[in-house]
């Protein structure tokens, strides 16, 4: 079914204009958190409004498979959790989720025998090393199956004895949460240390926020440099309403600047901690006229949009829909700090410079650097997602503002976080044919 829907074909028609109100996603990155927690909490936690997805399904089998109970009903998860991972009968298969890997490896180590871990081509091919490395330092017999630092993982049980672990903060924030969900469990306390400044800080916050809701002690430093997490806490069941993805938002917003139109987006809490709420200011910054409300954004319109530099350091999945916005802008548009681009799905970098430029854009990469010279009279053709949701979605709003007609080839891969992102264009009038 999955290798069904990543080879669908959507051919999308250039767009006179949008309009309408549609709801954002709910947040894969809280669906994911939240899962994790509720697995480890003694008791019932209820996750309302979750995001379902092939990543939070890969998270949800994942927490099934060390002895958590997951029923999936309408509107809402019911998770019955364990704070003592059971015996493991079969390979944990992560799909093409790094979050899932990333959180679940550390969790792992506290059952007995040993684990596997594995997954889809993608996800073999993403780093982990530094996660494994970490654990070791903790006590953890664990390994690499072919000894790349890539998945398949090996993971040996028997609990994390404690100590002080040193990883870096530049390569996935995701290495910093995994071993925080799994620390509170050890047997004596763990402190997390920091070789390089934290990127992406903004889902370690909301790993923290999680955590703190199901009662878990968590100290760091302000700089968040170092954490120490005393050992031996006990989570408590707690239930929370996943709220909507400003990563997801992003390309609606981008949609509607391409086309000169005006959409609400609702769904999107004025203060949440995403730090991809940042489009929102990208986007007035070139711009767009929007308004900012408790519990939506209206996208009134921008008379034409001006090429800006945009640090992508700590907001690396905006870089795609940054990319294209770009393409309408007037003048240079420079996506700087984006090397994390390189080790997504895809090679995103390599990726948006080929498929826009395909449709007759001009964007160069320059070191790890996106340079995009606006605007760009893109015209409709035949591109590729490389199996990378982001390029996918990318491409689509990139085609809504093109001459004549694009085909997007493998663009079912949307499914693993935005999976109503074609009929969520239609219900705004994009002119979409399959998906």
């Amino acid at each position: 079914m999955w290798l069904e829907r990543m080879m669908t074909k959507v051919t999308i028609r250039k767009a006179s204009s949008l309009g309408g109100i549609v709801e954002a996603p709910s947040s894969k990155a809280y669906a994911h958190r939240a899962l994790i927690a509720a697995s480890l909490s003694e008791g019932e936690s209820r996750i309302m409004r979750p995001l379902v997805c092939d990543d939070t399904e890969a998270t949800a089998n994942a927490v099934r498979a060390y002895g958590a109970k997951v029923e999936e009903r309408e509107a809402e998860w019911v998770v019955y959790g364990t704070s003592k991972p059971g015996m493991i009968k079969d390979v944990i298969d992560c799909g093409d989720s790094a979050a899932t890997m990333r959180f679940v490896t550390p969790i792992t180590a506290h059952r007995s025998g040993v684990t596997t871990l594995t997954g889809g081509e993608s996800l073999r091919k993403r780093p982990m090393e530094p996660l494994l490395v970490a654990l070791r330092q903790l006590g953890v017999v664990c390994y690499s199956l072919d000894g790349s630092g890539r998945p398949p993982l090996v993971v040996h049980g028997g609990g994390i004895r404690g100590g002080t672990a040193s990883i870096p903060g530049d390569i996935s924030s995701q290495f910093v949460s995994g071993l925080l969900f799994a620390s509170p469990l050890a047997n004596g306390d763990v402190r997390i240390q920091l070789t390089s400044k934290l990127e992406s800080r903004s889902y370690v916050e909301m790993t923290l926020e999680v955590l703190r809701d199901h009662r878990v002690i968590v100290e760091s430093t302000r700089d968040m440099w170092e954490f120490f997490i005393p050992h031996n806490q006990s989570l408590v069941p707690s239930s929370r309403i996943i709220p909507g993805d400003y990563s997801s938002a992003a390309f609606l917003f981008a949609a509607a600047a391409v086309t000169s139109s005006k959409i609400t987006v609702t769904n999107l809490e004025r203060r949440s901690l995403q730090g991809d709420r940042a489009i929102v200011e990208i986007l007035m910054k070139m711009g767009a006229d929007l308004k900012v409300h408790d519990e939506c954004v209206e996208f009134e319109g921008a008379r034409s949009l001006e090429g800006v530099q945009i640090d992508v350091r700590d907001i690396p999945d905006l870089a795609p829909v940054c990319a294209v916005l770009g393409c309408y802008a007037n003048g240079r548009t420079v996506i700087r700090n984006a090397k994390r681009l390189r080790i997504k799905e895809a090679d995103r970098i390599e990726s948006l410079v080929a498929e826009l430029n395909q449709m007759s854009a001009m964007v160069t990469a320059v070191g790890d650097d996106i340079v995009v010279e606006g605007p760009c009279r893109l015209r409709g053709t035949v591109v590729n997602s490389h199996g990378d949701h982001r390029i996918a979605m990318a491409c689509a709003v990139a085609a809504l503002g093109a001459d004549g007609e694009t085909e997007i080839l493998n663009a079912g891969c949307v499914s693993k976080s935005y999976p109503k992102f074609y009929e969520d264009l239609r219900s705004l009038g994009g002119e979409i044919i399959g998906g």
